[in-house]
């Protein structure tokens, strides 16, 4: 299941991700939501939170994710990625490598440093680094 988060600023666009995530799930929240959303802002940030109950995502999840991200390349400012499971940070790290924005994996013991940082805006983020 995908649930789409409130209380993000007006371009982060927020999904936490819960038990086995099926392409059926994309198609009805995922997909409308950034859609929508990209209409309205020249670019994105998106926040991934993979909930404690998080077991996979299915193919059809994994290719409209892959797909969604690579039809909008230029359109991402940044992608924050909470989870705690190995193989998604190191999807989240690879796609970050052909990624033109930053790309940040939190544990989800930094749940709050990651919407900290994917709320803060671009000159806040220049200061800390």
């Amino acid at each position: 299941m995908i649930k789409h988060l409130p209380m993000f600023p007006a371009d982060v666009v927020a999904f936490a991700f819960q038990g086995q995530v099926t392409k059926a799930d994309y198609d009805s929240v995922f997909l409308p939501v950034v859609a929508s959303e990209l209409k309205k802002h020249q670019k994105l940030r998106l926040y991934y939170e993979m909930a404690p109950d998080f077991q996979g995502f299915d193919a059809g999840a994994m290719w409209d994710d892959f797909a969604v991200g690579m039809e909008h390349i230029a359109r991402w400012d940044r992608v924050a990625v909470v989870t705690d499971v190995e193989w998604v940070e190191r999807a989240a790290q690879l796609f970050g490598m052909i990624l033109p924005s930053s790309v940040k994996v939190f544990p989800t013991s930094q749940t709050a440093a990651a919407r900290t940082w994917i709320s803060a805006k671009s000159s806040m983020l220049e200061h800390a680094r």
